[in-house]
């Protein structure tokens, strides 16, 4: 699960429910989403901000604790956001390298096991430029080896926003190349490639596009996209929901496994896509906090079934 939201991006989803973005209620909904009963059964580890890595639970047990002792594993966004590249208008630069190293060591002993550096890669007529891809996929690269220097298994997320008018085969073409820079980049790093996990996005047409693609041209374009670029040393592959319903994040997962085998476990660390139900079903009012935490069980639920192959959309009304 992705509660990695900054400040600012968290404020934004308090805003739909009428909530304000205290530290307190950033807390409350943190301790909502990671003590929910059963959803260490479908949900491996938890990806945090600095701000929530460093808070506790209403009993004054840290996040990380917690979370360890629940059988889910502590995570941490290291990147410091995406800013625009100097020369390439449209295009950004993820930054945060500097200081890397120190910063790994402190989330190391505050109980962090692995880590999270999102390049952003967006698509316009005259972008994504050769310099932006390979300037991320470097980023991504020595993230990675400060990462796995400090003990912190890192999650390398390149990710081809779906914004835009493109379709499905721009997509497809753009998310080839950017793999392609990104294993070459992490290769050249000698980044261990057993011990790293790859958060990439899946090939769809961007939201302003005319051609829309159907769950099953997702899929098959983006198991062909990572046979392709993917080598089978990764371990595993956990896909961002970049936008993307709920029920569509889960379907697209779903058949995906179902084309296997597959020389990778091929899962879910969606942010919005498995928590919004919960969100809009807790408001921010004490009253909706069983109600957030069972909308959030049953998202889960139906994504480790996705994760199998064995989900189908008829299951959205019966687990309702």
């Amino acid at each position: 699960m992705a509660a990695d939201e900054s400040t600012s991006t968290i404020k934004k989803r308090f805003d739909a429910i009428k909530l304000e973005s205290t530290e307190e209620n950033r807390r409350a909904y943190r301790e909502l989403l990671f003590t929910a009963p059963g959803a260490q059964d479908y949900i491996s580890g938890v990806i945090m901000y600095d701000e929530t890595l460093r808070q506790k639970t209403e009993d004054g047990v840290p996040f990380p604790a917690y979370l360890s002792q629940h059988g889910m594993l502590p995570g941490i966004k290291v990147d410091m956001g995406a800013k625009p590249l100097a020369g390439f208008p449209g295009e950004t630069i993820t930054e945060g390298l500097d200081g890397l190293r120190e910063r790994l060591a402190e989330y190391y002993k505050l109980g962090a096991k692995f880590a999270k550096w999102r390049a952003v890669i967006d698509i316009g007529s005259e972008i994504p430029s050769r310099y932006a891809i390979d300037a991320n996929a470097e980023a991504l690269a020595r993230y990675a080896t400060l990462c796995q220097e400090a003990g912190i298994v890192p999650i390398v997320e390149p990710e081809v926003l779906m914004d835009g008018a493109h379709t499905l085969e721009r997509c497809e073409e753009v998310t080839n190349v950017v793999l392609d820079r990104v294993f070459s980049h992490l290769f050249a790093a000698r980044v261990f490639l057993e011990g790293m996990i790859l958060k990439p996005n899946m090939v769809v047409a961007g939201k302003k596009s005319a051609q829309k693609a159907s769950p099953e041209q997702v899929a098959e374009a983006t198991v062909r996209t990572l046979k392709r670029q993917v080598p089978a040393a990764v371990p595993g592959i956990a896909f961002l929901s970049g936008g993307q319903s709920p029920v569509e994040a889960t379907l697209h997962l779903s058949l995906m496994n179902a084309a296997g085998p597959l020389p990778w476990a091929l899962t879910f660390s969606y942010g919005r896509a498995l928590q919004e139900d919960a969100l809009n079903a807790w408001g921010g009012k004490s009253g909706g906090y069983s109600g957030g935490q069972k909308a959030l069980l049953m998202r889960a639920k139906l994504n480790g079934l996705a994760a199998t192959g064995a989900y189908k959309g008829t299951m959205e009304t019966s687990a309702a």
